[in-house]
């Protein structure tokens, strides 16, 4: 006969303490995290400005009830729509991820730690408004920084060791986790009332990864952290009326996340808080490709050039081998058709066929009309993903953190051409000189897809700027977004 389990109420689990003590009371020092953290402001505010061209996006925006419009509400950037902070993140947070080209973080488990800016953004916008309607000072976009180093550390600390899609959940589990922290202290919850915010974003049924993975990839997969973002703002608006938290949700014997979702085992911890990850993020410069696949893109680039220059062509091709890191073919090695956008660009073979085709790789290139070249399928056909122990040590390893791919092509007459090897991506902390110049410039270019010249202009002068970024009330470097 099994013993009564204990109603006794204990002190919160360790990791929710961390995490709201972090928020709380954790200065961020010096100026390499507020740097890296306004790069990753306008690349991912570019990332949702060229999603709006994607009626697909598009058709999931705007207020819930149509024609709904909130006074003093968080405004959408790139568009005309001013909702609820919920509503607000939601639309931010697809926009922001439509098209897997804003940063990442790999370890234990990926994802995008800037995925959480829908909420944080949403919910500074929406307070800035109404404190200047009752006269008081408006948060500043310093304040949105902050948020979003707190947020990319929160996630990325989780994710160094601890995987959640090897238990088939998917990484916006810590976009919902991040998020809540950090808007709840925004919204001013006392260390109690923000333990309880995190305790409901753990105490949520977690989203299965099924719309990231064969047979059934698809376009939730674009909007499922802006769905997380967005239920954190619920969360912690719920924690500020005072509703009660669940102290020991992860340890809870039976009924807890570890037992019930985590195999039983607690998390484990690589290092502290700070700003690590904010300063190490990984940022999709180049192509919008799912980032293991981002080294074989510029490998496959490079391959390009050399076809083009010994006259070869791709129905010379007799074989292509993708030596990879382990995570690359756990994820995006995919073999059979593939049905949408989505399934295309979580595919490594799709993502190396399109560049040595055509020498690019865009949004656009994923779409039906692109992905109806039969001389894509053909080349997919003819790859080989092998995996690279050393690939995978590297990967892992804190020190260099590499995402490395390289290309072999062999031809029906028995030559090959040399193997083209990339262990760090453009994106790459070890690259940022060579790399933040084309980040700005991709910005320009998104800003060019939605405002006329004078308009870009001004958000350039707002944006690029650090002191002058920090500084800008919240609601007017918003407004600088508003067609």
């Amino acid at each position: 006969m099994s013993a009564p389990i204990s109603n006794a109420r204990r002190d919160p689990d360790q990791v929710l303490a961390d995490i709201a003590d972090y928020v709380l009371n954790t200065d961020i020092p010096g100026s390499l995290a507020y740097d890296t953290a306004r790069n990753c402001l306008i690349d991912t505010l570019g990332c949702g400005l060229e999603a709006l061209e994607y009626p697909a996006c598009r058709k999931l925006l705007g207020p819930i009830v149509p024609g709904t419009v909130v006074p003093h509400g968080a405004k959408v950037p790139g568009t005309q729509f001013q909702l609820d902070p919920v509503q607000a993140a939601f639309n931010i947070g697809a926009m922001i991820r439509w098209l897997d080209f804003n940063d990442t973080w790999l370890a234990a488990e990926w994802g995008h730690p800037s995925d959480n800016l829908g909420g944080i953004l949403a919910t500074a916008d929406w307070l800035s408004r109404n404190a200047v309607a009752a006269g008081k000072p408006p948060l500043t976009m310093r304040d949105v920084l902050t948020g979003m180093i707190q947020a990319h550390e929160i996630q990325g600390c989780i994710a160094l060791e601890n995987s959640f899609n090897k238990v088939g959940l998917d990484h916006v589990v810590l976009v919902k986790v991040a998020s809540t922290a950090v808007v709840s202290r925004m919204l001013g919850l006392s260390r109690e009332e923000i333990i309880n915010a995190i305790s409901l974003a753990w105490v949520d049924g977690q989203s299965l990864r099924t719309y990231r993975h064969a047979p059934n990839t698809g376009s939730r997969k674009s909007w499922a952290a802006g769905d997380a973002t967005s239920r954190a703002v619920r969360l912690a608006l719920i924690a500020r009326t005072g509703e009660m938290g669940y102290p020991t949700v992860l340890t809870a014997k039976t009924w807890g996340f570890y037992d019930v979702l985590f195999k039983g085992q607690p998390f484990r911890f690589q290092r502290p808080y700070g700003s690590y990850v904010m300063e190490n993020v990984l940022f999709k410069i180049s192509y919008p490709a799912e980032f293991h696949a981002q080294t074989a893109v510029e490998c496959a680039m490079q391959l390009h050039g050399r076809l083009r220059t010994l006259g070869r062509k791709p129905e010379d091709i007799s074989k292509i081998t993708i030596r990879t890191h382990e995570a690359c073919i756990r994820i995006i090695d995919k073999q059979g058709p593939l049905h949408n956008p989505a399934d295309r660009d979580h595919c490594v073979q799709y993502m190396v066929a399109v560049p040595l085709l055509f020498g690019r790789l865009t949004a656009a290139d994923y779409e039906d009309g692109v992905a109806a070249d039969p001389r894509i399928d053909a080349l997919r056909a003819k790859m080989t993903c092998v995996e690279n122990p050393a690939f995978t040590r590297d990967y892992h390893d804190p020190g260099k953190r590499s995402i490395a791919n390289a290309l072999t092509v062999e031809f029906s007459d028995g030559t090959a051409l040399d193997e083209v090897v990339c262990e760090y991506p453009i994106g790459h902390k070890r690259r940022r000189a060579e790399g933040i110049p084309l980040l700005e410039a991709k910005f320009r270019t998104n800003l060019a897809r939605v405002f006329p010249p004078r308009q870009q202009q001004r958000i350039l002068a707002a944006s690029l700027a650090q002191d002058t970024l920090e500084a800008m009330p919240v609601h007017e470097y918003v407004d600088l977004y508003v067609i």
